[in-house]
């Protein structure tokens, strides 16, 4: 999808973000993706940087249990093939559980 600016043509895309828990850990890009899905999306950006996947994906490369996905404000539904589709101007949140008291 392209949105129009002041005569230029702008391609919209997902725009992707870790949370700073994350960041204590790794580096964690924030990028835009033209991804079609959630896969496709962290599979680019752990592209950037492969040792973000272990902190995210398990060993069968589904959502770690303290892990959670949001895509436009609500909870991603497949946390093993991650198949949830993305629009163009997705925002997507991947969130890591904080624990302790």
């Amino acid at each position: 999808m392209t949105a129009r600016g002041r005569g230029a043509i702008i391609a919209r895309m997902a725009r992707i973000a870790f949370t700073p828990q994350l960041r204590r850990f790794t580096a964690t890009p924030e990028l835009d993706s033209d991804a079609p899905t959630l896969r496709a999306a962290l599979d680019e950006a752990f592209g950037h940087n492969p040792q973000l996947r272990a902190y995210v994906l398990d060993e069968q490369g589904h959502l770690r249990p303290n892990v959670v996905v949001f895509i436009d404000g609500q909870r991603s539904h497949d946390r093993v093939g991650l198949s949830d589709a993305l629009a163009p101007d997705s925002r997507v949140h991947v969130l890591q559980a904080l624990s302790g008291g």
